[in-house]
């Protein structure tokens, strides 16, 4: 699918990644096309459970899963001492994170939550839910570390 922006083609996400892919096949890169590969599959794989095309928003969801997996990779790895597959996995989430909106800040990310902790009157770690929820919904359509932000809602509503 290719829309229309400002009188010029743009691609969809899906369109991009495959594209990439086929670049990276062609350059001989192969971590890139590697890494290009595995997201092509998972991305078929979820469109064959769907049962339709994933929108870019879904590929996002996806993607930003993708990252997290590997970022729980990297921490079994680290307490295995495996440096090597550390790294293959930090260059895997290097290249999907091409994809994903730019990582909103540890600062944006506190401001949000004191905006969600004031709008809320949270005062307590039983408030939790209600200030994730906000906070969500303040940094949606952001690539937001949720690990991050559920860590700085702790923190905060347990300094309160």
């Amino acid at each position: 699918m290719v829309a229309l922006i400002d009188g010029e083609k743009q691609m969809s996400l899906r369109d991009e990644v495959l594209s990439d892919l086929t670049a990276a096949m062609k350059a001989q890169d192969a971590p890139r096309t590697s890494t290009l590969r595995m997201v092509k599959a998972a991305l078929q794989n979820r469109e064959i459970e769907k049962g339709a095309p994933l929108d870019d928003d879904e590929l996002q969801k996806m993607l930003k899963s993708l990252v997290k997996q590997r970022r729980d990779s990297i921490e079994q790895y680290q307490k295995g001492n495996r440096q090597d597959l550390v790294s293959k996995e930090q260059a895997e989430i290097d290249v999907i994170e091409g994809y994903l909106p730019k990582a909103v800040s540890a600062e944006e990310i506190e401001q949000a939550i004191a905006a969600a902790i004031a709008e809320t009157d949270a005062s307590s770690m039983k408030d939790m839910g209600t200030v994730m929820k906000a906070t969500t919904a303040r940094l949606a359509g952001k690539n937001a570390d949720n690990r991050l932000v559920s860590e700085t809602v702790k923190r905060k509503l347990a300094g309160k």
